[in-house]
């Protein structure tokens, strides 16, 4: 099964790679690997939430925003090699705007980890930083950068 009929057999559709917000680009490829830029819960241009995890964006609603911004950065893997070229996911970053004293944020970043998993399966297991900060862009609550193998 192709990765593009697994994402239809689970339910999911890419999202357009939302336009960067300084001066960078989504993904740049070096051999035989794709870096993504850090990609926050934009859908439709628009950021789903700002503010901190622990205070103003519940754990479970950062889970799920942490899941959107993965599609974001797989959106910009996929425009730039194509979806079918990912030979396996090697490193999530995770970071997650923290309130003081929040310090859930790898449960926060399995809505990355997760989606992978069950998008790539074995393909998808990969090594992982969760990290909590004080701010990022635009307020958002979450941001995610991936590593990929592509062949």
């Amino acid at each position: 099964m192709s990765w593009g009929e697994r994402l239809a057999e689970l339910g999911i559709e890419l999202p357009s790679v939302p336009a960067p917000v300084a001066a960078y680009v989504p993904a740049v490829r070096s051999g035989s690997q794709v870096y993504t830029s850090g990609q926050v819960p934009f859908v439709e241009g628009k950021l789903q939430a700002t503010g901190k995890v622990g205070a103003e964006v519940s754990p479970e609603e950062a889970k799920r925003y942490a899941r959107t911004a993965a599609l974001n950065a797989l959106a910009a893997v996929d425009a730039l090699v194509g979806l079918e070229s990912i030979v396996r996911i090697v490193k999530i970053v995770g970071f997650v705007a923290s309130a003081e004293g929040f310090t859930g944020q790898p449960a926060v970043i399995n809505g990355a980890s997760e989606l992978f998993g069950e998008i790539f399966g074995d393909a998808g297991a990969h090594a992982r930083s969760a990290v909590g900060v004080a701010e990022l862009p635009l307020g958002a609550p979450v941001e995610v950068e991936l590593i990929v193998e592509v062949s």
